[in-house]
């Protein structure tokens, strides 16, 4: 039987009474003081572990200290710094392009809004997301690779396409979820709902997951 659009939402509001109960201190694990230090961490993130990330902005970030550090070092030495990142030379390229636009253009503040942070070199909705719900306050989904795979798992979407699952989860669960749902979907990700090896049996989203009870 197809379930209709109000008992989606039924059930999203249950799961996420359950993930706030199982992960009750899940938060954002990038390490930063201000809105360029989580742009720029969120950006050396892509294809790399949060904790790796905070290994290397801890000297960075004593290095580069304001947004005009970045915008005008020296690529090659910018790219050394970020090595350990993976696809250093592109996310190097990335945040000075970023950084010069928001000294030269914004007088160094990050904007707040979508539409100012995905003109910016190398920002995604991702990383527009995670700055404005993170930073600003503003209610955002960030949909990364977890998000992806367990909102198909628990059947509220069935596309790949982080655009098209950002809007649909946003029609889905209540706004003033959406920033936390991130974090709990991924801590929840890590810990049971492990990708090739998830631990249904020991999932207490069991009983509202599609995927389990189709099985």
């Amino acid at each position: 039987m197809r379930e209709s659009k109000s008992q989606k939402i039924e059930r999203a509001a249950k799961i996420v009474q359950i993930l706030f109960k199982e992960y009750p201190n899940s938060k954002c694990s990038l390490n930063y003081k201000s809105a360029h230090e989580l742009l720029v961490a969120t950006i050396l993130s892509a294809q790399c572990t949060d904790h790796r990330v905070n290994i290397v902005t801890k000297d960075l970030f004593l290095k580069y200290k304001k947004p005009a550090d970045f915008a005008y070092s020296n690529i090659s030495a910018l790219s050394r710094d970020i090595h350990s990142c993976g696809y250093y030379n592109q996310k190097a390229k990335s945040i000075q392009g970023s950084s010069l636009s928001i000294v030269e253009e914004y007088k160094g503040l990050v904007p707040n809004t979508m539409a100012e942070l995905i003109k910016l070199p190398g920002v995604g909705r991702k990383t527009a997301n995670c700055i404005l719900g993170e930073f600003y306050g503003q209610p955002s989904v960030v949909i990364d690779t977890h998000m992806i795979r367990i909102m198909n798992l628990l059947n509220f979407t069935k596309c790949n396409d982080p655009k098209k699952i950002e809007l649909e989860l946003m029609d889905i669960f209540d706004k003033k979820d959406w920033v936390k749902l991130t974090h709990m979907i991924i801590d929840h990700g890590r810990a049971v709902c492990i990708a090739r090896r998830p631990q249904c049996s020991e999932c207490t989203l069991s009983p509202l997951c599609p995927s389990v009870n189709n099985k």
